[in-house]
C-alpha cells in the first residue's frame, strides 16, 4: 500500500474525519486529501501532531505496524491468556497448531 493509502486507513481507524485530521495535523482539508492521494508528501511536524492522538506514523511511512510492546496486553489479549491457560496441556497444543497454520497461511499470501 501507498503511504496515502496507508495514511487514509489511519484516519478511519482513528474514526476522524478528513477535516479532523487535517486541523490535528495543522493543514487543510485539501492537503490532507492530496496526502491521501500521494499528491503531497506529510511533513515531520504533522506527522508528529498525528502520533500524538495514536496515528501509527511507522505504518504510514513503511507499511509495517508498529509491534506492540511485549507485556502491554489489549483487555481482548488478556481474556485470550487467561482463558488458554485455564485449559489442559493438549487443548493448548491443539490451539498453537492452529495458530500457526493460519500465520503460515497468512504467510503465503505475502
Amino acid at each position: 500500500m501507498s503511504a496515502g493509502e496507508c495514511l487514509r486507513e489511519e484516519r478511519v481507524r482513528l474514526g476522524l474525519k478528513q477535516e479532523e485530521m487535517a486541523q490535528i495535523g495543522g493543514v487543510t482539508r485539501n492537503t490532507q486529501g492530496s496526502y491521501e492521494r500521494d499528491e503531497r508528501r506529510p511533513d515531520t511536524g504533522y506527522l508528529k501532531a498525528l502520533n500524538a492522538v495514536g496515528l501509527d506514523v511507522l505504518y504510514v511511512i513503511t507499511g509495517e505496524r508498529t509491534p506492540t510492546p511485549v507485556g502491554v496486553l489489549s483487555e481482548d489479549e488478556e481474556v485470550l491468556i487467561k482463558r488458554y491457560r485455564s485449559m489442559p496441556v493438549e487443548d493448548q497444543k491443539s490451539v498453537r497448531r492452529f495458530l500457526q497454520a493460519i500465520a503460515d497461511d497468512v504467510a503465503k499470501q505475502k
